[in-house]
């Protein structure tokens, strides 16, 4: 058994320092349903290959995302709770929850990410945008993380929640805390995620009063007045889902930004392609998010005996779906280690797929593609300076800083 088969794939660490995706490769090669042993839990199945995972996701009565099953993470959220905190007063969001409950769900919030519903809103991006390039002193080195890549899609989230842009900053912390379970940065000590917990949820509990006595067109009052079966949703459910809506409404985009930056700093004949070709924007989001893959892994929990790529499951287990190692398969995608902006067919599971395909995906790549063009107006090309801080988690591919020179044209 050889060196990469037997590599950990739970274990943080392992990415601290990049994405091993020598590993990966070898593993969907010789072993692309891979049993991975726990020292802290029973083991799991890790899913590697591209049909695997998309076969998986298509089978949500099969492959259970439902929080009494373990929910969606590689560690079981009914034992430790969401967020790996041990915090009881956060309920389920509808992420961990199966069909047709997680599909109600779902139905709740659509309305509020319509076209008729969001109006101009990519106008109201590209003036964000435009906001925040200006602010940035091109020809000389800076982090693009907290200039760029975090407060855009915070920004917008604040829009969608109906709060002020004024917040990301600590929307930025508090979703950081909220994913960094593994990192000592966003978890410095027991004492400091109570604090951050306790200030989150008076945030939470003012915007939940406000939408319940007076419901405004916005996700927030959509999740605070949603009824299941007649029955208001808890609080607790609310800031459940409040975690999720953060979480994914802006890793994704903030680290498919600075990823796709420093991917255009290693290939700037692709940079080079988009600025001459701006057609290209409407399908080269979709090969950033590829690249990037900001969402490692997300997990299911067989239901039944079952069989997945040869591979025999037990009713039970726990399955894991690597969309890192999916985006890079030789078998979907050619040369799918290359960053190439012009690249159609096959679609990625970078928002994962199925039934629980990101409901803001249209969203996260309309703000890459204003930035993107926006930035192309101005940038002739990207220097990264140095190799940037990651965090230390198996589930969010996510750089710390971003530290680039943003040549000006």
């Amino acid at each position: 058994m050889s060196t990469a088969i037997r590599t950990d794939l739970k274990d943080p660490g392992l990415y601290e320092a990049g994405v091993p995706w020598d590993i990966f490769a070898a593993l969907r090669r010789d072993d692309p349903v891979h049993w991975t042993p726990e020292a802290d839990g029973a083991g799991f199945w890790s899913v590697l290959r591209h049909a695997d995972i998309v076969e998986v996701s298509r089978q949500p009565q099969l492959f259970s995302s439902a929080y009494e099953n373990g929910g969606h993470r590689i560690f079981n959220e009914n034992e430790v709770g969401l967020t790996g905190a041990g915090e009881s007063a956060i309920g389920v969001p509808f992420i961990s929850r199966d069909p047709p409950l997680h599909t109600r769900y779902r139905k709740f919030i659509m309305p509020a990410l319509a076209p008729g519903r969001l109006g101009d809103i990519e106008a109201r991006i590209r003036e964000r945008v435009a906001r925040l390039i200006d602010a940035i002193p091109l020809g000389e080195p800076v982090n693009l993380v907290p200039l760029l890549s975090a407060p855009l899609p915070l920004m917008t989230l604040a829009e969608l929640l109906g709060v002020s842009g004024d917040l990301w900053p600590k929307l930025y912390d508090w979703t950081n805390a909220f994913v960094g379970e593994d990192d000592p940065e966003f978890r410095q000590s027991p004492d400091a995620m109570a604090a951050t917990l306790g200030e989150f949820f008076a945030f939470a509990q003012d915007l939940f009063d406000a939408r319940r006595a007076e419901p405004t067109p916005d996700i927030a009052s959509l999740l605070a007045n949603a009824e299941v079966d007649g029955v208001p949703v808890p609080f607790r459910d609310f800031v459940g889902n409040l975690i999720l809506v953060l979480v994914g409404g802006n890793e994704t985009t903030r680290n498919s930004l600075s990823h796709s930056v420093a991917a255009f700093s290693a290939h700037p004949d692709q940079w080079q392609a988009i600025r001459t070709d701006r057609d290209l924007l409407k399908t080269a989001t979709a090969e950033m998010v590829r690249f990037a893959s900001p969402v490692m892994h997300m997990r299911r929990t067989a239901m039944a005996d079952t069989v997945i790529g040869g591979q025999k499951v037990a009713k039970g287990d726990k399955v894991v779906l690597w969309y890192i190692s999916g985006n890079r398969d030789e078998q979907v995608f050619a040369e799918p280690d290359r960053f190439l902006v012009a690249r159609r067919g096959a679609a990625h599971v970078g928002f994962g797929s199925g039934q629980h395909v990101c409901v803001g995906s249209r969203l996260a790549e309309m703000q890459l593609r204003v930035a993107f063009d926006m930035l192309a107006d101005r940038v002739t090309s990207f220097e990264v300076q140095a190799p940037p801080r990651r965090f230390r988690s198996n589930f969010i591919n996510g750089l710390k800083n971003l530290d680039v020179n943003l040549r000006p044209a």
